[in-house]
């Protein structure tokens, strides 16, 4: 058998440099060898079939750069558009933050790891009920688990209101963990002893109210009012937390959304054509290994990752600048 002619990290690399175009052809037209007997596209699709771009290869890379008794752990979902996609695997339809409405894409469940300022992921899993059977929550209690098998006791773990089922809370109490969530409005709680009430009957003071949520025991709520009237209710089992340590780590939490924004503009998750369940997530783990390069690059030296991405071509802009070949010929 011929030796592979691409690695992983040739495909991490490209992710990195490539700016608009993410496909296999680009990728083998970009190699260093290109023309010379270096990798086709063909190479790059082996390369997605035969790897093994999963979680746990993630893991061994972010390792190193996490605190695993401090910090945030934050879990959520976000949706890859494939507005186009008929047959490819793994897309089917769901709720997208982004565009306000349910549209077709991949559904990517992240566990990221945060002190304010990183944004490291450290784990990942694809929703894909109709194959594996496997719900969202499902997903939560084998991603929480193996996070305490790798040794994390973080100060909180934080995610959104779709996750905070009383299996998921008492996970994380039974892992003797703090969790920090929003519960619907809706929730029973019961204040003060006389019984059960919906969340938004309760009269909850400006620095919040401890509750006993049904089925849980004692929480810590605080309601939070938007600038547009939007209500939220915050909610922990930290019964000490005070409302600027609220606050402080509901902004930690917010760094998932930057997460996934950025992860799609610079690393090129929603770009790839391929048709196979084993190609598109190896394409996703390989693409989420990309930006924590990136991003461990801006931790280092304060480099944005746009900034980052651009210095890759200002030299090739540059040279072209001085010899543009791109010309049409003088008129006057």
């Amino acid at each position: 058998m011929n030796p592979a002619k691409c690695d992983e990290l040739d495909y991490i690399h490209f992710l990195v440099a490539a700016q608009r175009v993410f496909s296999n052809t680009e990728a083998a037209r970009c190699h260093p060898a290109a023309g010379t007997g270096g990798p086709a596209h063909d190479a790059y699709t082996r390369l997605l079939h035969r790897c093994q771009a999963d979680g746990e290869a993630l893991w061994k890379e972010v390792r190193p750069y996490v605190r695993l008794t401090e910090g945030m752990l934050v879990l959520d979902d976000t949706t890859l558009d494939k507005p186009y996609a008929r047959r490819m695997a793994l897309v089917t339809r769901h709720w997208s933050g982004k565009h306000q409405r349910v549209v077709r894409g991949i559904n990517l469940i992240n566990l990221m790891w945060t002190d304010g300022d990183s944004h490291l992921p450290c784990d990942f899993c694809i929703y894909n009920k109709p194959h594996d059977g496997l719900t969202k929550n499902d997903h939560f209690e084998a991603m929480i688990l193996r996070a305490a098998e790798r040794g994390f006791r973080p100060r909180l773990v934080a995610f959104d209101s779709w996750y905070a089922s009383l299996k998921n809370l008492k996970l994380i109490r039974s892992l003797n963990g703090h969790w920090l969530t929003k519960l619907k409005a809706n929730r029973l709680v019961d204040p003060d002893g006389s019984g059960n009430r919906p969340l938004r009957t309760v009269l909850i003071p400006r620095h919040g109210a401890i509750v006993h949520l049904k089925g849980y025991g004692l929480v810590k709520v605080f309601k939070i009012v938007a600038p547009n009237g939007d209500i939220e209710y915050w909610a922990t089992s930290d019964l000490t937390m005070t409302l600027e340590q609220l606050a402080d780590f509901a902004l930690w939490g917010w760094r998932i959304e930057e997460y996934h924004r950025w992860l799609k503009q610079f690393c090129g998750i929603e770009r790839a054509q391929h048709r196979s369940a084993k190609a598109q997530r190896n394409h996703i783990g390989l693409a989420l290994r990309a930006f924590l390069r990136l991003e461990i690059y801006r931790l280092q030296t304060g480099t944005s990752w746009f900034e980052a991405k651009t210095a890759i071509i200002r030299d090739a802009i540059r040279a072209y600048l001085a010899q543009p070949f791109y010309t049409l010929t003088p008129t006057a």
